[in-house]
């Protein structure tokens, strides 16, 4: 709202001479009233002097610019909540995208790696016991490494995950601390690393026959289970990279995801490093209260509105 203030002046001078009450203007010279001509002209002097002011205020409102500027902050209003609807759904397709992408990839390398396991073990024993002499002591050996592998690999994630991954190669890993741009990040070539010297035991187990080669099949196979279980746990449970279904409802499970969203919390100085033994390692450290807290705050979000 504006308002504009006008101030007019005007001024009036009485001419005695068209005054009602004095009469109409004499016509002859010599007249009753041209006696008292000279005080009249004083009096019309001091009247002419005394001059009124008049003052006028005048408000406008400029109602029509002021609903022209809510109408133009309505459009701005909407245009940007618009703007902002569109980047959410940009930013959620893009999320389902890259979702969608690691699940095929996950999917398809754990039925892969899990049917050549599988071809794997079954056609060595079966090849070993063609002769009808079952190698006791090479089956043993080879179960028992496998066993054996998937439990070290825990002790061994947790040591190179401290002492390497976050000291002399954090360049890669902390790509796994920031928030991932795509479906895959730098942090993942570590899993191919690990999937080279499964493979190489597998490979040699495989080809030849022995205790030692049935050992090394063991570590092998070993490797790859605790690969599998981590990408699953890991990937899928804690970092929700893909569904991974009823696996997200094992007790145990949900309080080795809560212990792993505490080490990116950075609230025990980077505990625990492990993975699956991760709640124990909170628990050492005296975070078992946030560690329960974590767990219910997990559970709330995923019983919550989706």
């Amino acid at each position: 709202m504006a308002v504009e203030i006008s101030v007019a002046t005007s001024s009036r001078s009485p001419r005695l001479g068209r005054n009602p009450f004095l009469g109409p203007k004499p016509t002859s010279p010599f007249t009753p009233t041209s006696l008292f001509i000279p005080s009249i002209r004083r009096h019309e002097n001091i009247f002419r002097c005394r001059k009124k002011t008049r003052l006028t205020v005048c408000f406008v409102v400029e109602e029509e610019k002021l609903s022209t500027e809510v109408v133009e902050n309505r459009s701005e209003e909407t245009l940007a909540s618009q703007i902002s609807a569109a980047r959410v759904a940009e930013k959620l397709a893009r999320k389902r995208s890259e979702r969608l992408t690691y699940l095929v990839a996950a999917v398809m390398s754990s039925f892969g790696i899990t049917s050549m396991a599988v071809m794997a073990v079954y056609y060595r024993f079966s090849w070993q016991m063609e002769g009808g002499e079952v190698p006791l002591s090479e089956m043993f050996g080879t179960f028992a490494l496998s066993v054996g592998a998937a439990v070290g690999m825990e002790f061994w994630a947790r040591w190179a995950h401290k002492a390497l991954w976050h000291a002399s190669l954090w360049h890669m890993h902390e790509s796994h601390h920031k928030p991932r741009e795509g479906p895959f990040e730098l942090n993942d070539v570590f899993a191919i690393t690990n999937a080279v010297p499964a493979i190489a035991l597998l490979s040699y187990g495989f080809f030849h026959k022995g205790l030692v080669p049935g050992l090394c099949f063991g570590a092998g196979l070993g490797i790859t289970v605790f690969g599998m279980a981590y990408m699953f746990v890991h990937d899928g449970l804690v970092h929700r990279r893909f569904p991974v279904g009823p696996i997200a409802n094992v007790p145990y499970f949900r309080r080795v995801a809560a212990a792993h969203q505490l080490h990116h919390s950075d609230k025990f100085n980077g505990v625990p490093y492990g993975l699956f033994l991760g709640p124990k390692e909170v628990e050492e450290v005296g975070g078992k209260d946030e560690l329960e807290k974590e767990i219910n705050r997990r559970a709330r979000l995923s019983n919550g509105p989706r």
